[in-house]
C-alpha cells in the first residue's frame, strides 16, 4: 500500500506555519480500541487531517490512536465532526486542549503506524489493557491528594518531573514509560492496601499504567482522567484548587505549559531555578536540558563547553566529527551526567 507523506523540507514547512496569521489550537487525544488495518486507516486519516491543515504527531496501532496535533481554530468542529464519525469507539473522544498555547506547536503533519500507540514492553499474552482503573474528575483528584492511604504515582519520565508535579507526588525515576510499569509494581508492592492514583501528562500512560497495576494485583487503583492537561482545564475552569506545582513538559516546540507559578526545577549548569528545557545547539548532541537564560547566552545555547567548542567550527568539521558518533541517551540524567568545569555539563 502506497504510504501518504509529506514531500516539502522541514525548513519551508516550519517557515510557513511562522508566517501563519489565522490562530491555531493545539489538543491531544488518545483512545485505545481494535483497528483492524492500521495502515488504511492512517493513510485515510492522512488524507483528510491534510485537508483540514492539521499539523503534529500520530500515532497509530492495532490497540488504538495518541495524537499531539495543531489545527486552524476556524476547523475545529470539522476536527471534532470527523474524529467522531470515523468509528463508533471515537464518538464524543475527549480532546485535552492546550492551556498555554501560542499555536506554534508543530509545523508538519506525521503519522506512523507502529506496534503499539505506547512502547510499553508488556509480553504477557494475559494482559488485558481495557481492564483499567477508575477515572478521577478534578473534585476527586482534590480529594485523593488530601487522604493520607493515598498515593500519587506519576508515570511520566524523571525529566517531566523534575519541572512539574502533583503535590507529594512519587516519582517513578525512569527515562522511559516500559521501564517504568515494573518499576512502579516493585516500588509499590508493600502498598497494596492503599489506593493508587496514577497520572501523566494527556491520560494514554496512566490509563494503561492503572490496568497493568490491576493485572499485578493490586485492587484501588485509579487515573487521572485526561491526565495533567484536563486536570488542570478543568479545576480552572470550575474555580478549584490547582493541586499540580510548576510546569508540564510537552512534547512540541514549547517543551512545556505552565500550570502555576512555581519554578520547582534548577538550570543544569549553574543552579539557578529554572524549569525551561532545551536542546543542545550542537548537531552532534541535542541533548535535552534545563537551562537558564544566562546561561544559554554564556554557553551559546550548547550543554557545554566542548559543545560551544564544537558549534564554532566550520561546518564540514563538524560533520567530520560527528561522523560515527553514538550520542547514546540524549536526555540529561543525574544518574549519567555530572557538572564540573565551571558548572558546564560533561557527558
Amino acid at each position: 500500500m502506497p504510504v501518504l507523506h509529506n514531500r516539502i523540507s522541514n525548513k519551508e514547512l516550519k517557515a510557513r506555519m511562522l508566517a501563519e496569521t489565522q490562530p491555531r489550537t493545539t489538543i491531544s487525544f488518545y483512545k485505545y480500541f481494535n483497528i483492524l488495518d492500521p495502515w488504511a486507516f492512517r493513510n485515510n486519516l492522512y488524507q483528510q487531517f491534510t485537508e483540514l491543515a492539521v499539523f503534529g504527531r500520530v500515532y497509530i496501532a492495532k490497540e488504538g490512536i495518541n495524537a499531539q496535533i495543531s489545527v486552524p481554530t476556524h476547523n475545529m468542529e470539522a476536527l471534532k465532526a470527523l474524529l467522531y464519525s470515523i468509528d463508533p469507539a471515537l464518538d464524543n473522544l475527549r480532546l485535552n486542549i492546550a492551556l498555554d498555547d501560542d499555536g506554534k506547536s508543530f509545523w508538519v503533519l506525521r503519522m506512523k503506524v507502529r506496534d503499539r500507540v505506547v512502547a510499553d514492553g508488556i509480553e504477557d499474552e494475559t494482559f488485558d489493557p481495557s481492564k483499567t482503573g477508575e477515572y478521577l474528575k478534578v473534585e476527586q483528584v482534590n480529594q485523593m491528594l488530601d487522604d493520607p492511604d493515598t498515593l500519587f504515582v506519576d508515570m511520566r519520565n524523571h525529566y517531566e518531573y523534575e519541572v512539574g508535579h502533583f503535590e507529594k507526588a512519587i516519582e517513578i525515576p525512569s527515562d522511559t514509560f516500559r521501564d517504568q510499569l515494573p518499576m512502579a509494581v516493585e516500588m509499590l508492592q508493600d502498598n497494596k492496601d492503599k489506593n493508587i492514583v496514577m497520572y501523566c501528562t494527556g491520560g494514554i500512560r496512566c490509563e494503561k499504567a492503572s490496568a497493568y497495576m490491576l493485572h499485578n494485583g493490586f485492587k484501588k487503583v485509579y487515573h487521572v482522567e485526561g491526565g495533567i492537561i484536563e486536570y488542570a482545564r478543568k479545576a480552572k475552569e470550575q474555580g478549584l484548587p490547582v493541586r499540580f506545582i510548576g510546569k508540564n513538559f510537552v512534547f512540541d516546540e514549547r517543551m512545556g505549559e505552565r500550570i502555576s507559578d512555581d519554578v520547582i526545577a534548577h538550570c543544569h549548569q549553574c543552579g539557578a531555578p529554572c524549569d525551561s528545557h532545551t536542546n543542545c545547539k550542537n548537531d552532534g548532541c541535542h541533548l535535552l536540558f534545563i537551562q537558564c537564560s544566562e546561561c544559554a547566552d554564556k554557553f551559546e545555547g550548547c550543554c557545554s563547553e566542548t559543545c560551544r567548542e564544537e558549534v564554532r567550527l566550520p561546518e564540514t568539521e563538524q560533520r567530520t566529527r560527528r561522523a560515527g558518533r553514538e550520542n547514546g541517551a540524549k536526555i540529561f540524567n543525574k544518574s549519567r551526567y555530572r557538572l564540573q568545569d565551571g558548572m558546564s555539563l560533561t557527558k
